[in-house]
């Protein structure tokens, strides 16, 4: 099977890990097939260039033309709605979703107008609400360029993903980790996306063997959420859902870009209704002035 990715470090070894998985659930030989999005190609910020969609057109291009027969996208990259001619045939089991101070320093403990950086608007404004005697500096690149910044003394610390960074070993870099009721994590972090054509149902059953229910019921959830607020992956939204047993618990939260004001409330419900229980937090998050809040982020 051929395996479509990004060419980077970090999306070659999580699809590596997504192979070997797949090999030993169905015996199957799967191929890396790299290839360069329009995310990779600029240098812009996400937010400048669309955010939604920039990591993962030209890998389901390549899927539509059939010189893939799947693809693996980090799954906080996927826009949230349907993909004509695409299905999402699995959810492995989530890897840690929450986001790591990377640098020498706890967050509690940089001097005041220490600069950190990151590329991610909600982000931005969690560590203004945390810390808005920071200078937040916009970043783009990869993990070991963000990272060579704070070597190199241009940076005090950057803000990355967890996961990613354990995938690429580089947790050693890590000064601290985010809990949840400190920063919301992306809607789907951590977690990872295999698609292919909706056209071939013997191949979604076949990835289907590494899916992860309750990774799927967790990620739906948090990005419904994302849909019903109508915001990208560029948006000031967190949001962070649990699966224990019958009962998925969801947080979210939209955070001012200044990080002076935000709305954060929390819902109850069961795996099997993880759209429901996402739409009803967006539509009470909304209820408090949820679209004003994103608004004067993009201001």
């Amino acid at each position: 099977m051929r395996l479509g990715t990004r060419r980077s470090l970090m999306a070659t070894t999580q699809s590596g890990l997504v192979a070997d998985a797949l090999t030993q659930a169905t015996g199957h030989g799967v191929e890396l097939v790299g290839v360069t999005t329009e995310g990779d190609v600029s240098k812009a910020l996400l937010a400048q260039i669309g955010g939604t969609g920039v990591f993962v057109n030209a890998l389901r291009d390549r899927l539509l033309s059939g010189e893939v027969d799947f693809a693996v996208h980090s799954l906080k990259d996927l826009p949230t709605g349907p993909a004509e001619g695409i299905a999402l045939a699995a959810v492995p089991r989530r890897d840690d979703p929450r986001d790591a101070l990377c640098g020498t320093r706890k967050l509690a403990d940089l001097p005041a107008g220490a600069r950190v950086g990151t590329g991610s608007p909600r982000r931005v404004a969690q560590l203004r609400a945390l810390r808005p005697d920071l200078e937040i500096v916009p970043i783009r690149g990869n993990a070991d360029t963000r990272l060579r910044k704070i070597a190199d003394g241009e940076l005090d610390a950057v803000v990355l993903a967890h996961a990613g960074l354990r995938r690429i070993g580089r947790l050693d870099d890590v000064a601290e980790v985010f809990e949840t009721d400190a920063m919301l994590p992306a809607p789907g972090q951590g977690a990872l996306a295999l698609e292919c054509r909706s056209d071939d149902p013997e191949l979604v059953a076949l990835l289907a063997a590494v899916d992860d229910p309750g990774t799927r019921a967790a990620v739906l959830a948090e990005r419904t959420v994302l849909a019903v607020l109508e915001g990208g992956c560029s948006a000031p939204v967190g949001a962070h859902a649990v699966v224990s047993g019958d009962e998925l618990h969801l947080t979210a939260a939209v955070v001012a870009h200044d990080g002076s004001r935000q709305v954060r409330l929390s819902a109850t419900g069961r795996p099997d209704e993880a759209a429901e229980t996402g739409r009803a937090l967006a539509e009470a998050l909304l209820g408090r002035g949820a679209a004003e809040l994103m608004g004067e982020g993009d201001s």
